[in-house]
């Protein structure tokens, strides 16, 4: 039996050029800042249909903050990008991870139900795990 999704699926946009997330100095310790995009949208690979979501990003900076218009810019350029929802979350989490290199991050996707299944994914990372899972 063939199946329906390839292996160009699986890892569609995992390596899309986006938009640089820029940063700034961070002048506290010890906080946790939490960044909401209520309407987030990518496309699924296979299909080519909408995926909509919550996007929740919580990190605690340690050098370095995010810079709001930046990550929003970045965020916004997954509109028209083929990925699996799964693949969404990690690659915000990886990236974001690059750019500030916090003590520690949680994004969470939170996807509309499709076919009567909704999606809630989280992926972690923290400084004293050292690496993001997966494979990038």
């Amino acid at each position: 039996m063939k199946r329906a999704y390839t292996d160009e699926h699986a890892c569609g946009g995992l390596d899309a050029a986006l938009p640089e997330i820029e940063t700034w100095p961070n002048q506290f310790r010890d906080y946790e800042i939490e960044i909401v995009l209520p309407e987030f949208s990518s496309v699924c690979p296979k299909t080519g249909l909408p995926d909509f979501g919550r996007l929740v990003l919580r990190y605690v900076p340690d050098k370095l903050c995010l810079e709001l218009k930046s990550y929003k810019m970045y965020l916004l350029a997954y509109r028209n990008l083929g990925i699996f929802q799964e693949n969404v979350v990690n690659r915000v989490l990886q990236d974001v991870v690059a750019a500030t290199q916090p003590v520690s991050a949680t994004v969470i996707g939170d996807f509309t139900p499709r076919g009567g299944l909704s999606t809630l994914i989280t992926a972690t990372w923290s400084a004293a795990r050292r690496a993001p899972r997966g494979k990038r």
